[in-house]
């Protein structure tokens, strides 16, 4: 057993999925490879993520410091959302699912 964050897991693939589980958190990241983007960005590509789960996800994802939040001093404040290199290093993983499910369900 593992201990991270107060939480125990099985073992270390059980932690890193953990880091991606739910819905929108992969989506988030695939998204944010294509460059940094503010919140509203994010929330028309992942058509149809509720406001309070976007910000949700996004805050967790920060908290595991897979993104980056940029406040830009102006008003109004623009904020962006970019990956950090351990962001960076988890989309190959992401992108071999990705392939995988093209492969396997490319007639849907």
């Amino acid at each position: 057993m593992l201990e991270y964050k107060d939480k125990s897991y099985i073992c270390h693939l059980d932690l890193g999925f953990e880091q991606i589980r739910g819905k929108w958190k992969a989506v988030i990241l695939c998204h944010l490879f294509e460059g940094p983007k503010r919140f509203l960005e994010l929330q028309r590509v992942t058509c149809g993520v509720s406001q309070k789960v976007l910000n949700d996800s996004l805050k967790q994802l920060e908290e595991d410091k897979l993104i980056s939040k940029h406040i830009y001093a102006e008003v109004p404040p623009k904020v962006e959302y970019s990956l950090t290199q351990r962001g960076l290093e988890l989309i190959p993983a992401l992108k071999t699912i990705e392939k995988w499910s093209r492969k396997y369900f490319s007639n849907i």
